[in-house]
């Protein structure tokens, strides 16, 4: 694991956020940013997990000068119509998130994961993306996994490493990116930050 030339914050309280990073880095600090998310949703998927991302680092970078804020924000969509994309946040209560699993059951969906890196020079904010398919679901299915409560802090109802790994016919694009952070696209952003760091300081 390389030693990165600056401190890191991660602009998130999710454990499985944390996870991830400490498979890259092996020293950060934790500031979870506290935002009105709902003025940050654009008709756009891809956006609105840019949008969410970035106003997350921008929100905790003023407390960590000189540090490199990470942050990151999962969307899960699934085109409606040709173009038209309906997004899946957290669901609110039990009952939503009964009705997103329904609306993703038998379903090819995206997950888009939105990252952002804000540095003392400037910031940026990309996307990764991930389609799931789902097998049909029956409701029994649904309820009882509903009712373990794992559904209730994750983006479109489902943890792909938890209750809902059996439902999964198949993945395109990183699995990582669907637990909510995309570790080999982040890795190397880091990499040219710190390529830039070192440069800055010979």
């Amino acid at each position: 694991m390389p030693q990165w030339p600056f401190p890191i914050v991660l602009a998130s309280a999710s454990p499985r956020r944390q996870e991830l990073l400490r498979t890259i880095v092996d020293r950060f600090e934790v500031d979870p940013a506290h935002l009105d998310e709902h003025s940050l949703v654009a008709n756009d998927p891809w956006q609105t997990a840019e949008n969410l991302a970035l106003a997350k680092a921008l929100e905790v970078a003023p407390r960590h000068p000189g540090s490199v804020v990470v942050a990151g924000d999962t969307v899960v969509a699934y085109e409606e119509s040709p173009g038209r994309f309906l997004q899946l946040a957290k669901p609110a209560d039990e009952e939503e998130a009964v009705r997103m699993l329904r609306a993703l059951s038998g379903r090819e969906h995206c997950v888009v994961t939105g990252m952002a890196l804000a540095t003392p020079w400037g910031r940026e904010a990309f996307s990764e993306t991930s389609v799931v398919r789902f097998r049909p679901l029956s409701e029994v299915e649904i309820e009882a996994y509903v009712r373990t409560g794992e559904p209730m802090d994750k983006a479109g109802a489902y943890a792909i490493q938890g209750g809902a790994a059996a439902w999964v016919e198949r993945v395109e694009g990183p699995i990582d990116n669907v637990i909510g952070l995309p570790t080999r696209a982040l890795r190397e952003r880091l990499e040219r930050i710190a390529g830039y760091w070192r440069g800055r300081s010979e």
